[in-house]
């Protein structure tokens, strides 16, 4: 062999073995799903900001299976149809292993058949209406028993309401999460008459009728009490109208589902205060990892003013589950992970832990704040983490239905029929 071979031999091997050791470092990528643009870009915005926080901090402490993690951004522009073909695009064109997005329910269940038929996996950071068990979603937001449920409850013992009026913004969430509790009101003694339902459309401004329904709910001398499911910016008019109808508080206090942090930043809260949300975590809780996280957010914006709220929690839950389950799976393919990530607990950001369940929801503690003037919360309740349940108890039909994927491989099992319903997620 001459000496020109030998050399020619050592730099091919060199080359091989630099070449190797590039594949085993190639980033690995996860799509993020959020609206940039468009009427749900303000609040999707910030979990594209708190993703690539995340994805930051993981590649500091030195990525995931030792391979950094690279974020692809999409933006579906609040547009329903655009989040499936931008999930598609994730899934097949940038070839990601795992995506954090959607808000909406509509957003969600026009993704919810390209993930399915592609086996991607979803990580869905926002409260909904339950009634749902896909084997291809991690639900890290509220089902209706961790948000809802314990809400109504908290009106009826610790404020003695007893005439209720739900309020709406009309698509599938508050339509689903009022008849859940028109029934659960129903089952506890509450006359239909005590219960007024209402939906009005997006963006709706003229609330003196509605307001005026609402008040008189009391006329018989019951306590009434709002739970508002009202999305957006037509909450800043029904507040407005409740003030301007006198009405404070302390006379009809409003719950919300939908008015956090985020919506209440920069906006006048004078007629907000007393009133209260629920929710699974407010930026006021008092843990070291929460004043550790409030300040790595601060720091990664550079903006003082910018809030955390709930479905950023939810985001942090996720991402680091799936970190923790990749890492114990030992790989990113999803059928192995969604194997691994079934009783994984991770820290939340209220001082507890959550836990992923078989039904693919997790334990979330609820809490109850009441607004201040200064757009935060305070924490008027708090529970023990509350398993979430993907078929309420408090509709006949769902029931009888159980979601179980490490055992059942469905997410629509019939307990008394001991069947699978289906398994695809078209309910």
């Amino acid at each position: 062999m001459t000496k020109l071979t030998r050399i020619m031999l050592m730099t091919s091997a060199l080359t091989l073995a630099h070449t190797a050791h590039a594949q085993e470092g190639e980033p690995i990528k996860i799509g993020v799903l959020h609206s940039l643009s468009g009427t749900m870009a303000i609040s999707e915005t910030t979990l594209k900001d708190t993703v690539l926080m995340l994805v930051e901090q993981q590649n500091a402490k030195g990525g995931v299976l030792g391979r950094p993690l690279e974020a692809v951004v999409v933006d579906p522009a609040s547009d329903w149809p655009l989040f499936a073909e931008k999930a598609r695009e994730l899934l097949t064109v940038s070839e990601v292993d795992a995506i954090f997005g959607c808000w909406t329910s509509v957003s969600r269940k026009s993704v919810l058949p390209v993930i399915e038929e592609l086996n991607g996996l979803l990580f869905y950071p926002v409260q909904y209406e339950g009634e749902e068990s896909s084997k291809n979603v991690i639900y890290t937001g509220a089902a209706p028993n961790q948000q809802a449920i314990p809400a109504v409850d908290y009106m009826r013992d610790e404020l003695g309401v007893e005439s209720w009026a739900l309020l709406g913004t009309d698509y599938v969430y508050p339509r689903t999460t009022n008849n859940i509790l028109d029934a659960y009101l129903k089952d506890n003694g509450t006359a239909p008459e005590d219960i007024f339902v209402n939906y009005t459309p997006f963006g709706h401004s003229d609330w003196s009728r509605i307001v005026a329904d609402v008040v008189a709910l009391g006329a018989g001398g019951k306590k009434v009490g709002v739970v508002s499911t009202i999305n957006g910016d037509a909450n800043v008019g029904f507040y407005k109208e409740l003030a301007a109808a006198g009405v404070s508080a302390d006379d009809i206090p409003v719950m919300a589902f939908s008015v956090g942090e985020e919506e209440l930043s920069g906006l006048d809260t004078a007629d907000l205060v007393g009133h209260l949300a629920a929710w699974n975590y407010f930026q006021t809780a008092e843990s070291d990892v929460n004043t550790a996280f409030i300040e790595e957010w601060k720091a990664f914006t550079g903006d003082e003013d910018r809030v955390t709220n709930d479905p950023m929690e939810a985001t942090v839950i996720g991402f680091n589950a799936w970190v923790a389950a990749v890492e114990a799976a030992g790989t990113t393919d999803v059928d192995p992970v969604l194997d691994a990530i079934v009783g994984v607990e991770v820290p939340n950001l209220t001082g507890g832990t959550a836990t992923v369940l078989p039904n693919h929801h997790i334990t979330k503690p609820v809490l109850i704040g009441e607004i201040r003037d200064d757009g935060q919360f305070d924490i008027v309740s708090q529970t023990e983490p509350v398993p979430g349940d993907a078929w309420t108890d408090f509709l006949p039909e769902s029931a009888v239905l159980e979601a179980d994927w490490p055992g059942q491989s469905c997410g629509m099992f019939n307990t008394e029929t001991e069947t699978c319903v289906q398994v695809q997620s078209n309910y």
